[in-house]
């Protein structure tokens, strides 16, 4: 028997919760440690699957890593013997492909599969391919792998990104930095995490300006030296346990966050009026017992990010009144839905809109993680819902959230990991 989430619903979660460091800036800059041979010391690095999966897979390329605690890293890419990466783990994860701009840019080629990650819609690397072409690269797709070969070095280029990007305008930053002359690179995204990997490199001698704006001008510098970086706090597992409380009717303290990250996910639960208040480096989120619906669309930063669609549309399904949810980045985000109707959420799905029914109430049931932000999702609904909740294939999320559940036990949640069925029936007797 796999892993599952067991829980039962109903109490409102209250206390302090720590929150990690960003998974997606984290998987970045693990990759970016590639482009100096000198000593990279990693901080605030999340303890998830994802990033384990990165730092296994520098490993079997000759890296020495060294994990200092669980959230430092000591990462020395100075022996690598090959500059391509064959590994079972790495197919598995999306942003394997940051390796190839990293190898690029020192190496200038690399070898590296196509990436996986969660079923939640196409995730194109054209942009990625133009923008490594611009470099002055030959790369193709064979065989599964994505093969980048640049004979006469990496040159600055002027790029436009067609579609905006995380992982195209990250990897063109790694590719660029060690390139020769300027690129410029126009209608890139401008999430936190962007931001994140541009500071990460200048602080290795990078020369990246722009990065939060349209624009991201990369003068390539002869060589990067080593650093200690920390990892900015994780918006979306913020994020997360801020629909926590306001689906529970509860009262969190969201601590190790920058407020200014949260604003269109704090705006939403305003609007259901829930209360906001926000200080430093934390924001207290106090559930309104009674919420009303508001309607979202999913946007590039600094719009309602799409890692939060599930968890919010959770949230509304006890929200008084209509709620239309808009999906304006991935066209299979929705496949939550038929779990959360399990549940007794009442929510019609029609293309990229989902019109969301609230109810009085949720009861629990056994349903599946489907990818890592709607199995988070079904967790929220499982806590708020009556009864017992059983979430299956928490392997998704547990790519994104770090002992997630020892988090939501912390805030007063009758949660726990079962390995068996000796464990669930044990976790029932305990809670009835």
């Amino acid at each position: 028997m796999d892993e599952v989430f067991i829980m039962r619903g109903g109490k409102a979660l209250r206390g302090e919760v720590v929150i990690g460091g960003a998974k997606n800036a984290a998987l970045g800059i693990v990759a970016g440690a590639l482009l100096t041979e000198d000593r990279v010391t990693i901080e605030n690095l999340p303890d998830v699957r994802d990033v384990n999966v990165m730092l296994e897979a520098l490993k079997e390329i000759g890296a020495d890593v060294q994990r200092i605690d669980a959230h430092t890293v000591a990462i020395e890419a100075k022996n690598l013997h090959i500059h391509s990466i064959d590994d079972e783990y790495i197919r598995k994860i999306r942003a394997s492909y940051y390796f190839i701009g990293a190898l690029l840019g020192k190496y200038h080629e690399a070898t590296v599969p196509l990436p996986g990650g969660c079923a939640i819609g196409q995730r194109p690397i054209d942009q990625h391919l133009k923008g490594f072409r611009a470099l002055g690269t030959k790369a193709e797709i064979e065989n599964g792998y994505l093969v980048a070969k640049a004979e006469d070095g990496l040159i600055g280029s002027h790029i436009y990104l067609d579609v905006v990007s995380v992982g195209a305008t990250i990897n063109i930053m790694l590719a660029a930095a060690l390139a020769e002359g300027l690129t410029i690179v126009e209608n890139v995204a401008k999430e936190p995490h962007i931001v994140d990997v541009a500071n990460f490199l200048n602080s290795m001698g990078a020369n990246i300006r722009g990065a939060g704006t349209d624009t991201i001008r990369i003068k390539g510098v002869r060589r990067l030296h080593g650093t200690t970086y920390a990892v900015i706090p994780d918006q979306i597992e913020a994020g997360t346990f801020m629909c926590a409380a306001a689906i529970t009717r509860g009262d969190v303290l969201v601590k190790n966050v920058i407020p200014k990250h949260m604003e269109s996910i704090s705006a939403k639960l305003l609007e259901m009026g829930n209360t906001i208040i926000e200080y430093d480096e934390s924001i207290r989120v106090i559930g309104k017992l009674e919420q009303q619906s508001t309607d979202v669309k999913t946007l590039p930063y600094p719009g309602f990010p799409t890692d939060m669609q599930p968890q919010i549309s959770a949230t509304l399904a006890l929200a008084k009144g209509n709620a239309v949810v808009t999906e304006s980045i991935f066209e299979n985000r929705f496949k939550y839905v038929d779990e959360l109707t399990r549940m007794g959420a009442t929510i019609k799905v029609e293309g990229n809109v989902s019109v969301i029914e609230g109810q009085k109430s949720l009861s629990g049931a056994s349903v599946n993680a489907l990818d890592l932000r709607a199995g988070a999702a079904l967790v929220l609904a499982g806590l708020a819902a009556q009864g017992i909740t059983v979430v299956h294939d928490i392997g998704y999320i547990q790519r994104g959230y770090e002992h997630f559940e020892e988090k939501l036990q912390g805030l007063g949640a009758d949660i726990c990991l079962a390995e068996n069925e000796k464990d669930q029936k044990k976790f029932r007797l305990q809670v009835v």
